[in-house]
């Protein structure tokens, strides 16, 4: 059977890794969380996929080597370690402008955040591996090939549960690189970010040694958590630290990361969450010109003292997790986020939505038994849709017949089998609603018992089925499982607390209920 697209093409999908070709940026390659590496050579007008045919689709990093920019690297497995994150089988290299791939080892790195190429000297490269969130192995640190990637050392390496989650190489001398090195863990209730193991790492001597930089240099005392790096390419003395901490704040240093200073922890400011998104970027000619790029994108003209917002969370779709800067021409800026790419040609004012890069990622789908039957679905940041499997007319299935149903993270969708024009959706956190695809409305289906005073504790992705003998009812699953006999409009609990009920585990839910569940009282 040969499988044929059939949308929804109106958003796109996570976007991990952003790199162009520096004299002719019209050659753009993207990664995507789930989604491979695309390409384009005009400017964004069209793309095409060229990494179907490998091991993974996972994409954490992208690197063309600049002084022949047919050389490009991949490194597989997404580096913003969410509970729905897909891992990766190692680095990949291109000698031909992406048209053939050959894998260059490192598979068991599971996750790999940043290459990064010696401008003076191309064979040598390195890599930040943050390795598996899930459990501990010893495939972290950093790597350094000397011959192209035929093999590689590791040249920085702190423990099993600490990885690399940034890197950057000072513009004016490949010896030095700084390192953020990010103990972390997941478990199936929580994220556990920081711990002794993490830290900021510089090197003089191109990886052979290391000096771990410490409250004595500037930087905040206690544990640390995750680090963003940024080193001003017009002034490479001037570096930006964006630490986790027990409080979180942007450090500078500009002396070259011989002292660093405390610039602003105003939250709102310099960003949340950072195990999803730790990272800044300095304007390549402006070194007091920031970026930081969290939820929103912020913006500091005076080295980080004060940000203004340049992208809220509306317009530009949120979460933003790739950007690039022209080393040039600082006013072409490309960015990427949970919705797609985007391309700005005025440093940020106006920006170009890329509508066909397919890479959205469904949580569920399903299909109803209408004729033509219609397929529905849940889009990871990217709300819930549905649309026909295929359709009487010639012209085939348009964007535009694609209806959305319910919106935030998509899960499952279920249509309703007495009348296909309702159904129910879900989004995180325990919401659940019930659709009307002839009025576009979608009302909240409550699953609280009424008059219950219990917290209930749903999942992320939390379970929905409706019984096959009996059209009405539907089940729902919380640490219970919730029941409804009249299509949602009213709810009982019919089993006792199906979980461990543990009070440590349940804490930790709450302290991490933006990406892992919540209670709901």
């Amino acid at each position: 059977m040969k499988p044929r697209s059939i949308g929804p093409a109106g958003m796109s999908g996570r976007i991990t890794a952003i790199d162009a070709v520096v004299s002719n940026p019209d050659i753009i390659y993207v990664g995507a969380a789930s989604g491979g590496v695309w390409k384009t050579t005009s400017g964004g007008i069209n793309w095409e996929p060229i990494f179907d045919k490998e091991a993974t689709l996972a994409i954490g990093a992208l690197a063309i080597q600049q002084d022949n920019p047919a050389v490009v690297w991949v490194g597989t497995g997404e580096g913003n370690p969410r509970n729905s994150l897909n891992g990766g089988y190692g680095i990949y290299k291109s000698l031909d402008a992406g048209k053939t791939w050959k894998l260059m080892g490192l598979e068991k790195t599971r996750h790999i955040h940043r290459i990064v190429i010696d401008p003076k000297n191309p064979n040598t490269v390195y890599v930040g591996a943050i390795g598996s969130p899930w459990g501990e192995h010893p495939e972290r640190g950093v790597y350094k090939t000397t011959d192209g990637g035929a093999t590689w050392k590791r040249v920085l390496f702190v423990d099993e549960k600490t990885g690399c989650a940034e890197l950057v190489m000072d513009p004016t001398n490949p010896n030095k690189l700084f390192a953020a090195m990010w103990q972390h863990r997941r478990q199936p209730w929580t994220f556990n970010s920081g711990g002794p193991g993490s830290g900021l790492h510089v090197t003089i001597d191109g990886g052979e040694t290391w000096t771990k930089l410490t409250s004595k240099e500037g930087l905040p005392e206690g544990e640390l958590g995750r680090i963003g790096l940024a080193i001003a390419r017009s002034r490479p003395d001037v570096v930006y630290a964006l630490i986790e901490s027990k409080k979180n704040a942007l450090y500078r240093s500009t002396d070259g990361g011989a002292k660093w200073k405390m610039m602003n922890d105003n939250m709102d400011e310099i960003g949340d969450r950072p195990f999803y998104y730790s990272e800044i970027y300095a304007d390549p000619k402006n070194e007091n010109r920031l970026y930081t790029i969290y939820s929103e994108v912020n913006e500091s003209e005076d080295g980080g003292k004060s940000f203004s917002k340049l992208l809220p969370y509306s317009g530009v779709h949120p979460d933003h997790h790739a950007w690039w800067i022209h080393p040039e021409d600082p006013s072409l800026i490309i960015e990427g986020n949970d919705g797609g790419l985007n391309i700005s040609r005025d440093m940020g004012k106006n920006w170009r939505f890329i509508d066909n890069i397919p890479v959205g990622q469904f949580y569920h789908i399903n299909v109803d038994m209408a004729h033509p039957y219609n397929v529905y679905g849940g889009l990871q940041d990217n709300g819930s849709w549905a649309g026909p499997g295929y359709t009487w007319k010639d012209n085939g299935i348009r964007n535009y017949y694609w209806q959305p149903v319910m919106f935030g993270d998509g899960f499952d969708v279920t249509p309703d089998p007495d009348n296909d024009r309702f159904g129910y959706a879900m989004s995180q956190e325990g919401s659940l609603g019930r659709y009307d695809l002839e009025t576009g409305i979608c009302e909240n289906n409550q699953t609280h018992p009424s008059g219950c005073e219990m917290k209930v504790r749903f999942n992320w992705n939390s379970a929905l089925l409706l019984d096959p003998f009996d059209n009405n009812t539907i089940y729902y699953g919380s640490q219970f499982v919730h029941k409804s006999t009249n299509k949602g409009d009213t709810w009982e609990i019919i089993s006792p607390d199906l979980t461990t009920n543990d009070p440590e585990k349940a804490k930790a839910r709450r302290k991490w209920r933006d990406n892992d569940g919540c209670y709901r009282g």
